[in-house]
């Protein structure tokens, strides 16, 4: 609440069960579905009924068109304020590949899309122990879904990504080159 009144910015977090919908609602503006849980009804119903924008992150599972199922789960539930975001897809093991095709299909659908730059060079479990990622692409493929015509962007960022004790630290951008 105070960084939402402080900052005047909206405030976005991820929910993990149910039980956190109602509970986190009152003090944040979007809710965020994970993309492991973006085929769970009970949780995008939970979310829904909290009258909050959901952020549904695409699980890297499923392919674009799935997406609809989703939307319809939670606007079906009485909640229009859906976003959808792409995230990429498995490939193989240990990869996400990005296929740029899976935007304007997701917008088909009615909600807006929103790519996540971050998380789609994501290699998970690629370092062994934990998640690796090729930052590298980042700007990159950014840059490619706001040609494509996406609603927004979501990149992560860190002060020292390759010291964060964030699992994405390899996938983050240092905040020193985010444009101010």
């Amino acid at each position: 609440d105070e960084l939402r009144k402080e900052f005047s910015l909206p405030v976005l977090t991820d929910v993990h069960t149910e039980e956190q919908c109602a509970i986190v609602a009152p003090h944040v503006d979007v809710l965020q579905i994970p993309a492991f849980l973006s085929r769970q009804t009970d949780m995008l119903v939970a979310a829904a009924r909290t009258g909050k924008v959901i952020n549904v992150k695409k699980g890297q599972f499923l392919a674009p068109w799935d997406m609809k199922n989703v939307v319809a789960k939670i606007t079906g539930s009485g909640n229009a304020n859906v976003l959808t975001t792409e995230r990429g897809a498995s490939f193989g093991y240990n990869t996400l590949v990005s296929d740029m095709r899976a935007l304007p299909i997701m917008a088909e659908i009615g909600a807006p899309v929103i790519f996540d730059a971050t998380h789609s060079v994501q290699q998970p479990g690629g370092q062994g122990g934990s998640s690796g990622g090729e930052r590298r692409f980042v700007e990159t493929l950014a840059r490619a879904a706001v040609a494509v015509g996406v609603a927004g962007v979501f990149i992560e960022t860190h002060q020292d990504p390759d010291n964060s004790t964030s699992s994405d630290g390899p996938n983050m951008l240092p905040l020193k080159d985010m444009p101010a």
